[in-house]
């Protein structure tokens, strides 16, 4: 049995991390490709050479890690810079999801597995996938979600500016999950995907 490959996205604060933690507590395998792009700017990463040539010495902290918080600013206030960062991480995690992958379907991981990722349609990892599943809320719930982790609203605007628009991921998506009620109705719908995927794969 071949084990699909789905990608699962969201907006930024859309409730993707919640579906996430819900599959995975239904036995799927998902990879966290936003975490793993963070290890991929750690010193001795490839990719921090090129963010050292890139960004200069406005990146770096003290301790030599790249200061997120530092690297975010900059990024999120130009659009060209935020595009050349990820040209420089994109086509990285695209290798270690896809390495990640064949892993799970030799180590004999059957029904499906999972990426979750903010950018899976702007990078380009989504065509390669088997289905795409958008988790997705109000827009004004999603900026009240980012509002009561902290973030000034103009900051918050920005950060949703810088994604693609949730309609425009939603008409990519191969299955929607609704994460503007309660958790339990989320999860009702996560078990429901989980269901219809393990009946398809039993079905090929």
């Amino acid at each position: 049995m071949i084990m699909l490959r789905l990608g699962l996205t969201g907006g930024i604060a859309s409730g993707k991390s919640a579906v996430a933690a819900m599959l995975r507590e239904l036995g799927f395998s998902v990879l966290d490709a936003d975490s793993l792009a963070h290890k991929l700017i750690e010193p001795g990463q490839p990719a921090y050479n090129e963010l050292l040539q890139e960004f200069g010495g406005a990146v770096p902290s003290p301790g030599g890690r790249v200061d997120r918080a530092k690297l975010s600013a900059i990024v999120f206030n130009d659009r060209a810079k935020l595009d050349r960062l990820n040209a420089i991480i994109h086509p990285r995690v695209a290798e270690v999801v896809f390495r990640q992958f064949d892993d799970w379907q030799r180590a004999g991981t059957r029904d499906a597995a999972f990426v979750e990722a903010a950018l899976l349609i702007e990078s380009g990892i989504y065509k390669n996938l088997d289905g795409l599943v958008v988790a997705w809320c109000e827009p004004q719930q999603q900026l009240q979600r980012l509002l009561d982790r902290g973030l000034s609203e103009a900051e918050a605007r920005r950060r949703i500016a810088a994604q693609l628009p949730v309609e425009e991921k939603l008409r990519l998506a191969t299955d929607k999950i609704d994460c503007s009620g309660s958790l339990d109705e989320t999860r009702r719908q996560v078990e429901a995907l989980a269901a219809k995927l393990r009946r398809s794969q039993m079905a090929r």
